[in-house]
């Protein structure tokens, strides 16, 4: 019988992640429609079995598609971030109340009294068994969104979707540039300052490791950022021939326009009520920005 171990056959050893090319990479964008697609899914129910099964889906893909990229590394912490989003709003739940009313009691806290104009807002009282659990299901609808989100930013190349972007956008894929990057740069400078921390023997755990590795993290991810867009401006990213002031104004108002119709039709598809002007707005505004 073969022994697993170094002989063992190569088909049961961890296959390495796939090197992205030209003939097995999709389109940035691609992968940002799939995410944002799983994301408005997820933002419209509050099953936990339905997310989650979203979530796995997402989790599948990159697993299997993700690269050795910098930013390929990202997804684990947009998980850990979805699960910090639950406690917090478990503990919120806890401590502020929950707007759902309940007859099962779990706990009667001791009340805080408020102010007159502080009416409506309470801290402590009487803690129900359901306002736990809508809580609960609420975290687990935004912790989907976020881990969604976390999956377009560990498949998609920053710098292939920013080269992607057409002329007129110049302006706005400056600004996108550090949006885009930012995360990416975070993940990787935590994991490069928590392995010198390692490497000269302090810890990178707790409250303390915490607090003296994230204002170098946030310092260089965005510096990093802001380099990167200045690079990018000094090469003349997005310039093109001179155009005649008419239609450089059509072009700026048409752009800006198409990207507030964008924003409105997405939030608009995202909430429960805004699903008669959602979609038009959205199909407006992109047909604007195109």
């Amino acid at each position: 019988m073969t022994q697993h171990g170094s002989g063992a056959p190569s088909r049961l050893r961890r296959r390495p992640a796939p090197l992205a090319h030209r003939g097995n990479a999709l389109h940035p964008g691609a992968w940002w429609v799939w995410a944002l697609g799983l994301g408005t899914a997820a933002s419209r129910t509050t099953n936990p079995l339905l997310i989650g099964l979203l979530i796995g889906v997402a989790g599948h893909v990159v697993a299997a598609r993700r690269t050795s990229a910098p930013w390929a590394r990202s997804y684990g912490a947009f998980v850990k971030l979805g699960l910090l989003v639950i406690a917090v709003r478990l503990v919120f739940a806890f401590v502020l109340g929950s707007p759902i009313p309940g007859t099962h009691t779990l706990v009667t806290l001791p009340e805080v009294p408020l102010p007159e104009w502080a009416k409506g807002v309470r801290i402590g009282g009487r803690v129900t068994a359901e306002g736990m659990v809508f809580a609960l299901y609420d975290g687990v609808k935004l912790a989907g969104l976020l881990i969604c989100v976390g999956a377009a930013n560990a498949l998609a190349s920053p710098s292939r979707l920013l080269k992607s972007l057409p002329g007129a956008l110049y302006e706005v894929g400056v600004a996108v540039v550090v949006a885009m990057t930012f995360a990416p740069n975070l993940i990787a400078d935590v994991r490069r300052l928590r392995a010198a921390r390692r490497l000269r023997g302090r810890s990178d755990k707790g409250m303390r490791g915490l607090l003296q590795v994230g204002l170098p993290v946030l310092e260089g991810a965005l510096e990093r950022s802001v380099a990167l867009a200045a690079a990018m401006d000094a090469r003349g990213f997005g310039r093109s021939a001179p155009v005649p002031a008419r239609v450089r104004a059509l072009t700026a108002v048409l752009t800006l326009g198409g990207l507030m119709g964008v924003c409105v039709g997405v939030y608009g598809l995202l909430t429960a009520r805004g699903v008669s002007y959602g979609l038009p707005a959205l199909g407006a505004g992109l047909l604007a920005a195109l």
